[in-house]
C-alpha cells in the first residue's frame, strides 16, 4: 500500500497507436492530373491577363466611319464579316492614336471607296467557336477543377466532405505480428480466447457437433490492462485480417452516418471472411438507450447502436466473422448488446496480481539491458494496482533515467526512481523549502512511518522521502505489501485511518498546531470511514445496512450520483459514526507518537538531514517501538 501525504497519485492511460497501410493514389492524387491542372490554371491566368492588356477600342457608328473614310482620316482598318476595327489618324489629347470598332453593312462599293482614298485594308474571315469555348466552357472547367482540388485537400484535412468515409483500419500482413507470447499476466483471458482462434482456423470442428462459433467476444477491464493488445494477439494467432475501429469514429454530427459506417464495415468483413472486427471503446456507441431526445431530433448514437445490433443478428456465424469489442465501462452498455447471440462471451481482463506483474515486467525487461542488482519481484511488490501499461511506462522511464545518468545498464536505483516518478511525479529539484517547512514535512512523514510501523496490520515501510514531487507533493511515505490482498477487514481499515492521521498528529504533538499539508490525508481518511459506515456495514450504531444508492448518469458525462434513501435523522447518525471513526484513528495515532516521542525526534532529524531514508534504515534508527493502543469498537 502506497501513501502520498502531500499529493494524489496520478493515473496513467496508454495511447495505442495503430499503423495504417498505405492506400493507392486516387484519380485526383496522380502526378499527371496535378500537372494538367496547373497547366490549365496558368493558361487561364495568361488569357485573363491578355484580355486585360488588349487595346481599348472606341465603338463608332458606321455612318461616322464612312465620313472618316471620305475625309481620309483612317490610318488602317481590318474588315471582318461582322466587325471592322482600325486606327484613326486623329490622336487623343495625350498624343496616342484612336482605335475604333464598328459594325459594317453589306456594301459592295466600300472596297472601291477605300481604294480611291488610298486606305490600306485587309479582309479576314472570323471563326467564333474558340471564343465561345474561352468565354463559356473554359471558365466553368477551371472552376470545376479548382473546386475538385479544394475538395480533395479538405478531405485530407478531415472536413465535412468525408463524413461518409469509413474510418476502419485494416491491418495487413506486413505489420509486426503480435501473438500470445507478447501478452503476459492475463492467462485466464488468453485461455478463453484460444477457443475463438480454433473456431476461426477450423470452423468445421464445432459444426460437427451442431454448434456454432461465438458471434461476439467482449473484453472488460480497467484502462491499460491490455484489451486491445489481446485482440491484436488473437488476430496474429489466427492469421486472419483484423478490422480495427474505435467506437467514437462511428459518430458524426449528421444523422445516419454512423449507421452507414456500420453497414460498410460488416460488408467489408464478409468479403474478407474469416476475419476479426475489433471495436475499441464500445461504450461510445453502446450506451443504454432511453432518456430525452435532444432538440426534437433523432439520436445519431442510438441509430448507430440499432444498426450494430441488426448486423450482429443478421450475419451467419458460419461465415467466419468474429466481432470483438473492448470497454472499461460495462455498466453503461445497453442490455440488448450484452444478450446471448450478440456478445456471447464476456471476458474480464482484470488488473494483474503480484505474479502477473512479475511476468509483465519480465516481458518488458527483455528489451532493455539490466544490471545484476535489479530485482523485478521487488518492483512488482512496489506497484500494487498497476496495470500493464503502467508497468511498461515504468520500464521505459527506468531506461531513460539510466541514459540520463550515463549508466552502462538499468540499475535497481533507476527502477526505484522510475516508480517514484510515475506515482508521485518528477522531482522538483529547484523547489527550495525553508528550514521551518522542511522540518515540519520531516516530522509529518515520520509520523506516518511510526504509526504504520506500530499498528498491528501495518505494512512494512519501504521508503520515506521529503523531496518535493509533482504539483503539490512535498513528501511521501511508501509501504511495501508483504502479500497481495483483495479484501480488507475492519481492523485493517481502522489502522489505515490511524496511519493517514499520523502526519497531522505529529505536527500537533511537536509544533502545537497543524498545517495544510494534511488535507489529502483527511480526505482519504474520511472517505474510508464513510464507506465503512454507509457501504460496508461496519458501524455498531447503524448496523449491517447499506445507506445511499449510487447511480451513474448516462447523459451527463457518466458521473456517479448518490441518492439519499434514508431520513435526516439517519444522516445525522451517519455523520456521527463517521466522525467517531476518524476521531478514534486520530486518538490512536496521537497515543503512538506520544509513546515513541524519542524515536520520532531521531527519525525526523535524520530525515531532515538526508531527505530520503529506506525502510531498513528507518528500523535501525527508531529501534523497538511501543505497541499501538487498541481501536474502539
Amino acid at each position: 500500500m502506497n501513501r502520498a501525504s502531500f499529493g494524489l497519485d496520478p493515473e496513467k492511460k496508454p495511447d495505442i497507436e495503430v499503423n495504417k497501410p498505405a492506400k493507392p493514389a486516387s484519380f485526383w492524387q496522380r502526378p499527371e492530373i496535378n500537372l494538367i491542372f496547373y497547366i490549365l490554371f496558368f493558361t487561364a491566368l495568361f488569357l485573363m491577363w491578355q484580355s486585360a492588356t488588349n487595346v481599348r477600342e472606341e465603338e463608332i457608328p458606321y455612318s461616322q466611319f464612312l465620313q472618316y473614310v471620305q475625309k481620309n482620316e483612317i490610318q488602317s482598318a481590318v474588315v471582318g464579316d461582322q466587325l471592322i476595327t482600325g486606327t484613326l489618324k486623329l490622336k487623343t489629347p495625350s498624343g496616342q492614336f484612336r482605335h475604333f470598332a464598328t459594325v459594317p453593312l453589306e456594301n459592295n462599293q466600300l472596297a472601291s471607296l477605300m481604294a480611291a482614298h488610298d486606305i490600306p485594308y485587309r479582309v479576314r474571315h472570323e471563326s467564333h467557336w474558340l471564343a465561345l469555348v474561352l468565354t463559356w466552357v473554359f471558365p466553368f472547367a477551371i472552376m470545376f477543377l479548382i473546386w475538385s482540388w479544394i475538395a480533395r485537400r479538405m478531405r485530407g484535412a478531415g472536413s465535412f466532405l468525408n463524413i461518409g468515409d469509413n474510418r476502419v483500419h485494416i491491418h495487413p500482413d506486413t505489420l509486426p505480428k503480435i501473438t500470445f507470447d507478447d501478452v503476459a499476466g492475463v492467462e485466464e483471458a488468453k485461455e478463453e480466447l484460444k477457443e475463438s482462434i480454433e473456431f476461426l482456423k477450423n470452423p468445421k470442428r464445432i459444426e460437427r457437433f451442431g454448434g456454432h462459433m461465438p458471434k461476439g467476444v467482449l473484453l472488460l477491464g480497467a484502462p491499460g490492462t491490455g484489451k486491445t493488445l489481446l485482440a491484436r494477439a488473437v488476430a496474429g494467432e489466427a492469421g486472419v485480417p483484423f478490422f480495427n475501429i474505435s467506437g467514437s469514429e462511428f459518430i458524426e454530427m449528421f444523422v445516419g452516418v454512423g449507421a452507414a459506417r456500420v453497414r460498410d464495415l460488416f460488408h467489408q468483413a464478409r468479403e474478407k471472411a474469416p476475419c476479426i472486427i475489433f471495436v475499441d471503446e464500445l461504450d461510445a456507441i453502446g450506451r443504454a438507450r432511453g432518456g430525452p431526445v435532444l432538440m426534437g431530433g433523432h439520436d445519431e448514437r442510438e441509430q448507430t447502436l440499432n444498426q450494430l445490433l441488426t448486423e450482429m443478428d443478421g450475419f451467419d456465424p458460419s461465415t467466419g466473422v468474429v466481432v470483438m469489442a473492448a470497454t472499461n465501462r460495462p455498466e453503461v452498455l445497453d442490455k440488448a448488446l450484452l444478450r446471448s447471440g450478440r456478445f456471447d462471451r464476456q471476458i474480464v481482463v482484470d488488473k494483474p496480481d503480484l505474479g502477473a506483474r512479475i511476468k509483465i515486467l519480465n516481458l518488458h525487461a527483455r528489451k532493455i539491458t539490466m544490471a545484476d542488482d535489479v530485482d523485478l519481484t521487488v518492483v512488482a511488490q512496489r506497484t500494487p494496482g498497476f496495470v500493464g501499461a503502467d508497468l511498461a511506462n515504468i520500464t521505459n522511464e527506468a531506461a531513460i533515467l539510466a541514459i540520463r545518468h550515463n549508466h552502462d545498464a538499468v540499475t535497481m536505483a533507476d527502477f526505484e526512481a522510475a516508480i517514484d516518478r510515475v506515482m508521485a511525479g518528477p522531482e522538483k529539484k529547484h523547489r527550495v523549502l525553508s528550514a521551518d517547512e522542511k522540518r515540519r514535512v520531516a516530522f509529518h512523514e515520520s509520523g506516518h512511518a511510526l504509526t504504520a510501523a506500530s499498528v498491528p496490520t501495518g505494512e512494512p515501510i519501504h521508503k520515506i522521502s521529503i523531496i518535493p514531487r509533482g504539483v503539490a507533493a512535498l513528501g511521501y511515505t511508501m509501504q511495501l505489501p508483504v502479500t497481495e490482498k483483495f479484501l480488507a477487514t475492519e481492523d485493517e481499515l481502522r489502522d489505515q485511518i490511524a496511519i493517514l492521521l499520523g502526519g497531522r498528529s505529529a505536527e500537533e504533538l511537536v509544533f502545537g498546531n497543524i498545517s495544510s499539508g494534511a488535507s489529502n490525508d483527511l480526505e482519504r481518511a474520511t472517505e474510508i470511514a464513510r464507506d465503512m459506515v454507509t457501504r460496508l456495514g461496519m458501524s455498531a450504531t447503524l448496523g449491517p445496512l447499506a445507506y445511499g444508492r449510487r447511480q451513474q448518469s448516462l447523459y451527463l458525462g457518466g458521473e456517479y450520483t448518490e441518492e439519499a434513501n434514508y431520513s435526516e435523522q439517519t444522516a445525522q447518525e451517519i455523520d456521527t459514526a463517521v466522525r467517531s471513526l476518524v476521531e478514534d484513528g486520530h486518538r490512536r495515532a496521537r497515543a503512538i507518537l506520544e509513546a515513541n516521542r524519542a524515536a520520532l525526534e531521531r527519525l525526523a532529524a535524520e530525515l531532515e538531514a538526508r531527505e530520503v531514508i529506506s525502510g531498513d534504515e528507518m528500523r535501525r534508527i527508531v529501534g523497538p517501538l511501543s505497541p499501538a493502543p487498541a481501536a474502539s469498537h
